[in-house]
């Protein structure tokens, strides 16, 4: 009856736990600003499309791996927040009508 004193232990693993980064920013938005650097400095096709191009992927990257570290789920709180606003509207006072609920939720 010992084993029973204690409760069950599951050893969770940092890496099944932890957001998917690269170069400290969300990995979708970091590759997703290479391409678009990228797209800048091949599409324009000169020293100044490709100058524009680095400039714009380190300052993307130097601001999402700044988002990152301040929230990595930071993009994902933003989408919800988009997707839930008609129906968390702003209230004025305490006893103000709130909103019904969206047709699509019905």
């Amino acid at each position: 009856m010992q084993h029973l004193d204690k409760p069950r232990e599951i050893p969770i693993h940092q890496s099944a736990n932890r957001p998917h980064l690269i170069l400290g920013g969300d990995r979708e938005l970091v590759l997703f600003a290479g391409l678009t650097a990228s797209c800048l400095a091949f599409t324009l096709a000169s020293l100044t499309g490709i100058i524009l191009g680095l400039i714009f992927w380190f300052l993307s990257v130097a601001v999402l791996s700044r988002m990152g570290k301040a929230d990595p789920m930071l993009r994902h709180v933003y989408l919800k927040h988009v997707r839930y606003r008609p129906f968390y509207l702003a209230k004025s006072h305490i006893r103000s009508q709130g909103s019904s609920l969206p047709k699509s939720w019905r």
